[in-house]
């Protein structure tokens, strides 16, 4: 060790943060200045990677929750190598790869895009979870480590306390997590919001907790070690630090530990920026500079982290070659493709509950794909995820043989936790809870969407007829709010979302099909309560007519030039089928039945083939048991739809269709009805 060099290591990284901000005139120099001796120590003496194959999958990973603290990695990353000097200097621009919350970009270092406080660590004990179940199928040798980085803020975040405490009761050891605990926040010290003792928290929930100075190398070097020889617990070192350490006024007194420190340039504070600048041995006029010793010792570094890596890749080398079978499985997890599934050998009986059907998909999937985690919010015996649970067993402390994660009321950790599984790789993470608690979740939903990952959400009790549960648990307007996400794109400019309503039990076998298949975007499936009747098959396989639903629409019912196109998804589809057969033998009148079971997939199609399935020319009416804005853009500005608009009511779910005019016979008289108008 160097002491010289680690200091001033540290400053650069402080002087590069300062630097970063105070051009871009806008970020948050603070932390990361409070921060420095930390990351530092950390990547030179602790963090194993390779430098020349970043994406190796068996390195060591760095999940940041307090993403407004990114020019501290973009500085240590950029003494590692991972940018150049203009990377750096364009911070927070138009372009850059330098936002100003940390994006994923595995190749540059950054494992997890952060920001929103609370799920980034959150992420990162989904990531050690990854870990643990991959080290009980492929043996010890697969030992990386899993480090987060968190703040006062995050501390805070109601999700810290989900993630605290499954982290703890699942032994997760291979967590190491840095607390930087300066006591200030955006607007206030902490004192001002709270008194709690973080360490009896922490260690309460079954972790290791150690205190230390956050800017005494020793201390963190000392703390750093211990934790990678934990073998039952995760740790959190508290590192107790000084935001805007290093700071000075005009006049070269000291300036630490300010509130103002915290969110703005420093030259907006009592500090001063170029005075600043010197007293972190940084030069005023080239301030992105890396200082020479630095430079040297770091390109040092680099070659001998290649060296460890190489040690580590010829270890496994030897195991791969003595355990080809379990070698051959390996890859194939981190491939990230699926084995032959036969989902048309899947047999529902007639008339179930698409959660049920759902439940039947997964006991098959449960003996068929060995790589999936599906985790449940103490509901698995009602969303029905436990058909898969019954072909396999929990996760335990010390026992990671199992697939499924029992997570406990906590909806938002398990949704990051399943984001943390796909970041990690290898595995495919399935989530569920009853459809209204998707509220809870949605933040995580959005960062699924951010950073495109394939997380399977399960969503179950999808409408008014949860019934005597009443409006509390009636989701109304959950399914507009997620199907805006279909109409969102991503960064890749594709729909951020793919939504699945299915009708009927085939359809329900297609979805989860679409949904393992859809490796780019996460994929929620909403699924029924209540059973529903079959939609009859046109042939001879309902199955092979239900892959139609696979271009997002279809058609379920169709005779030529009809007098109305009728249009729903799930359970509303049924409904329409006692609807159309009233209307037809009553009434004379010729119906098409469209099945759009994701509006979002459906408009990728043909302009020809949306045309067939909803025609412009012809009367459309649309059901939903949410909000009409659900089929608003399919039906178009001529057409009607009948929805819910107000929340539910607590009674029988088949009182509720016939108070709220959900019976075939009430919607064919609102079709009638629709049809006087056009």
């Amino acid at each position: 060790m160097n002491k010289k060099i680690d200091q001033q290591a540290a400053d650069n990284i402080r002087a590069l943060a300062v630097a970063m901000v105070e051009k871009a005139n806008s970020g948050h120099p603070g932390g990361p200045m409070g921060g420095a001796d930390f990351m530092h120590i950390l990547y030179s003496e602790f963090f194993n990677y390779d430098p020349s194959d970043m994406a190796w999958p068996f390195r060591d990973r760095f999940f940041m929750d307090a993403g407004h603290l990114s020019t501290l990695m973009y500085a240590q990353y950029y003494l590692l190598g991972n940018y150049k000097k203009e990377d750096i200097a364009d911070f927070r621009q138009w372009g850059s790869i330098t936002p100003g919350h940390p994006e994923v970009d595995v190749a540059r270092g950054i494992e997890n895009t952060s920001g929103p406080l609370g799920q980034g660590h959150t992420m990162g004990i989904g990531a050690a979870i990854g870990a643990k179940f991959l080290q009980a199928r492929f043996g010890d040798w697969m030992n990386h480590k899993i480090y987060g980085f968190i703040s006062d803020g995050g501390i805070q975040e109601e999700v810290s306390q989900g993630a605290g405490r499954i982290a703890g009761h699942l032994g997760l050891s291979n967590f190491i997590m840095f607390f930087d605990s300066n006591d200030i926040q955006l607007s206030t010290p902490t004192d001002e919001v709270t008194t709690e003792d973080t360490a009896m928290k922490y260690e309460a929930w079954g972790w290791k907790v150690v205190t230390i100075d956050g800017h005494n190398h020793e201390e963190i070097r000392k703390a750093l070690t211990d934790a990678n020889n934990e073998t039952e617990k995760p740790t959190l070192i508290i590192g107790k630090t000084i935001i805007g350490k290093g700071c000075v006024t005009a006049d070269g007194s000291m300036f630490e530990g300010h509130c103002e420190l915290h969110g703005q340039p420093i030259g907006a504070t009592g500090a001063d920026y170029a005075k600043t600048l010197l007293n972190l041995g940084a030069s005023i006029d080239n301030p992105f500079d890396i200082y020479d010793d630095v430079n040297a010792f770091y390109q040092n570094l680099l070659k001998e982290k290649t060296a460890k890596a190489a040690e580590k890749k010829a270890e496994i080398a030897a195991w791969r070659k003595e355990n080809a079978a379990l070698s051959d499985k390996l890859d194939f997890f981190l491939s990230g493709e699926l084995p032959e599934l036969d989902f048309e050998s899947i047999e529902h009986k007639a008339g179930l509950a698409s959660r049920a059907a759902s439940s039947g998909v997964l006991g098959y999937l449960a003996e068929n794909v060995e790589n999936m985690i599906v985790s449940s919010a103490d509901l698995s015996n009602s969303d029905k995820t436990d058909g898969f649970l019954k072909k396999t067993q929990a996760l335990q402390k010390g026992d990671f043989s199992g697939s499924f994660l029992q997570a406990g009321v906590a909806e938002l950790t398990m949704a990051c936790i399943a984001n943390g599984l796909a970041l990690h790789g290898g595995i495919i993470p399935v989530v569920a809870t009853f459809f209204v608690f998707s509220d809870y979740m949605k933040p995580a939903i959005r960062l699924s969407g951010i950073q495109e990952l394939p997380v399977k959400y399960v969503w179950t009790h999808d409408a008014f007829r949860v019934g005597e549960d009443g409006p509390t648990h009636q989701p109304v307007e959950q399914e507009a709010q997620i199907r805006l996400l279909e109409k969102l794109k991503n960064h890749s400019g594709k729909p951020s979302f793919l939504a699945l309503r299915p009708a009927d039990s085939a359809e329900t076998s297609v979805a989860w099909k679409m949904a393992l298949e859809n490796k780019n975007t996460p994929t929620g499936l909403i699924l029924s309560r209540q059973g529903i009747k079959d939609i009859p098959a046109l042939g001879t396989s309902r199955y092979k007519e239900a892959l139609a639903a696979e271009k997002g629409g279809y058609l379920v019912k169709e005779t030529e030039n009809p007098d109305v196109v009728l249009i729903a998804n799930g359970s509303e589809v049924a409904t329409l089928f006692e609807a159309a057969e009233l209307l037809e033998v009553k009434h004379g009148l010729k119906v098409n039945i469209a099945s759009i079971i994701s509006e979002g997939l459906f408009r990728l199609q043909s302009k020809e083939y949306q045309e067939r399935i909803v025609p412009k020319n012809k009367p459309l009416f649309g059901l939903t048991a949410g909000l009409p804005v659900n089929l608003e853009g399919l039906v178009g500005a001529n057409g009607k739809v009948f929805g819910l608009e107000h929340f539910g009511y607590s009674a029988p779910a088949s009182v509720l269709d016939d108070k709220f005019g959900f019976t075939g016979e009430k919607v064919s008289i609102e079709v009638l009805e629709y049809l006087k108008t056009v």
